[in-house]
């Protein structure tokens, strides 16, 4: 799977980047059908200091996109991944059902 990491307006760390090449490549364990992750990190200017999280995935036959903000970067991509993983998950599920009923 490729992943593209963008920081909007500043230079991502090499933490925050290998931390995010390691959770978006956990989500192969729930679907091996992943073709390419975006995400894209900027921040609010002071004194708002919020920090954001878009993740885009590129299924085979859908797009899955989450968005999040944070007061720092870390917790930022962990809640857009929760969400990621739940939208995974459903689909997963939804096609499980679908191709269950077609063998009843």
């Amino acid at each position: 799977m490729k992943i593209n990491i963008t920081a909007r307006h500043f230079k991502a760390k090499v933490s925050t980047q290998n931390y995010i090449t390691e959770k978006i490549n956990e989500l192969d364990k729930y679907n091996e059908n992943i073709i390419h992750a975006d995400v894209i990190l900027s921040f609010d200017k002071p004194p708002a200091d919020t920090k954001h999280c878009e993740i885009i995935i590129k299924l085979k036959d859908k797009t899955l996109t989450a968005k999040e903000s944070a007061g720092d970067f870390e917790k930022a991509i962990d809640f857009a991944l929760t969400k990621i993983d739940s939208q995974i998950y459903k689909l997963k599920d939804k096609l499980k059902t679908k191709n269950h009923a077609k063998t009843n």
